[in-house]
């Protein structure tokens, strides 16, 4: 798993072998079971993780209780929260694992540290997230401008692997419809 990890470092950074190996020394692994709860809505965050292997939902309930999916991370990519500048209020999501994950676990109290020991490891984790806020602007803009039927091809374009791995109630919600319409665009996508 840290060769993937290496990876990025010789991508983002010029760092030779013996400091990318001192930084993936650093780094904490951890395996979750599906179903562990990362994070939940209204506690405050001190955590970021990257996903090495699985599926996390970020998802937040309205007063109602009803759920809203926001986002899927799965293989290489960052979970971060940006909301730590108002700690007491808490996160305004859950993080669930959807199936077993093994995530790099990153604590923000230790990044001053780090990134004092390893000055390309900043520049590398604005750069990824740069590219991950890239995207999201570009997949929001996408998402508000089309129907619910052109959200569900871009999602099978862009992200297939959803389909099998998030039950079709979560997908739905991330989507912005409901599980029947959902289920309406299927059927009609798969008879013509």
């Amino acid at each position: 798993m840290k060769q993937l990890l290496d990876k990025y470092l010789v991508r983002l950074t010029s760092l030779g072998e013996s400091e990318r190996q001192a930084i993936l020394g650093e780094l904490t692994i951890k395996v979750y079971a599906k179903g562990t709860v990362l994070l939940e809505q209204g506690e405050p965050s001190d955590k970021c993780w990257f996903v090495l292997r699985g599926c996390v939902r970020q998802y937040s309930l309205d007063e109602e209780g009803r759920e809203s999916t926001s986002a899927f991370y799965t293989e290489e990519q960052a979970i971060a929260g940006f909301d730590r500048g108002n700690p007491e209020e808490g996160s305004a999501w859950s993080l669930t694992c959807l199936e077993e994950c093994v995530l790099v676990v990153g604590d923000f109290s230790a990044e001053p540290d780090m990134f004092g020991r390893h000055a390309q490891l900043e520049s590398m984790t604005r750069r990824m997230m740069e590219e991950h806020l890239g995207r999201m602007q570009r997949e929001f803009a996408a998402f508000i401008a089309s129907t619910p039927e052109e959200r569900y091809r871009m999602m099978l374009r862009q992200r297939p692997d959803l389909r099998e791995r998030v039950p079709q109630h979560q997908l739905a919600s991330y989507l912005g419809m409901t599980p029947e319409s959902l289920s309406r665009i299927k059927k009609r996508i798969a008879d013509s």
